[in-house]
């Protein structure tokens, strides 16, 4: 029964681990950017940006923490899934909460990946 309980870690280790990877990823390379585009926009008038610079300081926010959160991965495979679970997962629902609100607010051209709205539509036109 241990190698199968090991074998059930390694694969929650692994998977959370190419999740939170993947995740990071996403808002780095494509959510930031179009946000800092998003607010280019409002330049001219910020007034009109309403929540946004709030908003998107709050995913890099989050987002640095969960980083930081990563980096500090214990090594022992039982303490590290503990880790994750307890630690790393809640961080990304913040992190995902944060993005959440901004795919509300960046402007349709800029967000780079499909919508909620977009997935499950789709099929409709």
């Amino acid at each position: 029964c241990d190698a199968r309980a090991e074998v059930m870690l390694e694969n929650y280790v692994t998977t959370l681990g190419i999740e939170v990877a993947t995740l990071i990823s996403m808002v780095e390379t494509a959510i930031l950017p179009a946000c800092r585009k998003d607010l280019k926009l409002y330049a001219s008038m910020p007034k009109l940006a309403g929540d946004r610079q709030k908003v998107y300081n709050a995913i890099q926010a989050e987002s640095m923490k969960l980083k930081t959160l990563v980096a500090s991965r214990p090594k022992e495979l039982l303490a590290d899934a503990k880790y994750l679970c307890d630690k790393v997962k809640p961080q990304m629902l913040a992190v995902r909460k944060e993005v959440d609100t901004a795919e509300g607010l960046i402007d349709k051209d800029l967000y780079p990946y499909p919508t909620y709205a977009e997935l499950i539509y789709s099929h409709h036109s």
